[in-house]
């Protein structure tokens, strides 16, 4: 993604300035504002100004927060290191039952099990990546679908959601999910702890991607034998991609329990592999402002769907009833005019927006 141009007269005296996340100070107001939005008028003033709608909204930006967690690790495999991947769902899987694993077996605090949720989906998805080493392509793609099957379908569902005479689904008693003194029981104390686990996890990639590792991944990415050829050990730099891909795929395990209080194989199908590729798709590939605005677009357009055809129930009764179907056209849709009108992505967009603001009235 090109690098954002300053305001006329604006300019960088030292290196700090130049690699700074906010560089003018028009961008630290909206950000400012746009933090104020985020952690005061979402959770605590909607729910009261709109009674109707209020939760609904920050049960709405929970989903997106998810998808967010769910598609960054995606990002940084197919966006930066070049290694694509059509199993990530599985690494998902992986975190959320070592999180809840580890708090109804034994006791360990959820803000732990977080952590340990990382490691284990990192580790797990390292052990995928290693025919990376080897293979390209299609073969890569069909790696990590067999990493999708004998995950989720094989040995999850086989033998770790049969532990404890459980059944398929991990109930996680009231109580169970705490941060501290702070009990994880509602909907605006999930959100909160949704804002806190996006903003951390795209801070550390943001500034991973600054480092020696993060160029070593875009070396890969554009070309990994000219990249091998400047010294970089390409296998050291993929397994690592992949463990932390795995990582944030973990952590967003870890993050859905707590919205739904259970944790079952139903929740981490291939489908939604499809589907946080296509966040990326949508928002931009190779950009961080392309997670956010892929899951946002990818989260509202079927909400915004499902109220336009709520009208028309009554005359088409089959519309409500076959929603999934038609939620999964409209994916399908999107995903085609996005690649033929705008194959950069929304945060393209989004880039071009900001240089005109930031230009303006000069905006070339």
């Amino acid at each position: 993604m090109a690098t954002m141009r300053l305001p006329s007269g604006t300019y960088h005296q030292t290196y700090q300035q130049d690699q700074a996340w906010w560089q003018t100070r028009f961008v630290w107001l909206r950000m400012i504002g746009l933090l104020f939005i985020l952690l005061v008028f979402i959770p605590l003033w909607m729910p009261v100004l709109f009674p109707d709608i209020g939760l609904y909204v920050v049960s709405v930006a929970n989903l997106i927060g998810y998808t967010i967690l769910s598609a960054m690790g995606v990002q940084l495999l197919i966006g930066y290191a070049g290694q694509l991947t059509l199993g990530h769902s599985a690494f998902i899987a992986v975190g959320g039952y070592t999180s809840a694993i580890c708090m109804l077996m034994f006791g360990i605090p959820y803000p732990i099990t977080i952590i340990l949720a990382a490691l284990t989906a990192g580790l797990w998805s390292m052990l995928f990546g290693l025919p990376s080493v080897r293979v390209k392509g299609y073969y890569l793609i069909m790696t990590t679908m067999a990493a999708q099957f004998i995950t989720v379908d094989f040995i999850i569902t086989q033998y770790v959601a049969q532990i404890g005479g459980r059944g398929q689904a991990f109930s996680i008693p009231p109580g169970t999910i705490t941060f501290g003194p702070i009990e994880i029981d509602n909907d605006i104390k999930v959100y909160y702890l949704m804002i806190a686990l996006v903003i951390a996890c795209m801070v550390f990639v943001g500034n991973l991607l600054r480092t020696r590792v993060g160029r070593a991944w875009l070396a890969i990415r554009d070309n990994d034998i000219a990249a091998e050829v400047l010294g970089v050990n390409v296998v050291r730099y993929k397994l690592a991609a992949y463990f932390v891909g795995g990582a944030l795929g973990g952590i967003a395990g870890s993050f859905w329990i707590t919205s739904i209080y259970a944790v079952s194989p139903e929740h981490f199908t291939w489908s939604w592999s499809l589907w946080v590729v296509g966040v990326i798709l949508i928002g931009g590939v190779g950009s961080l402002y392309g997670t956010v605005f892929g899951a946002m677009f990818m989260t509202l357009v079927p909400e915004i769907l499902r109220f336009a055809v709520a009208p028309l129930q009554p005359v088409f009764p089959q519309l409500m009833t076959n929603f999934q179907f038609l939620k999964e056209s409209v994916f399908g849709l999107s995903i085609v005019l996005f690649l033929l009108y705008e194959p950069k992505g929304l945060a393209y967009r989004w880039w071009q927006i900001k240089n005109y603001l930031h230009l303006w009235p000069f905006s070339y």
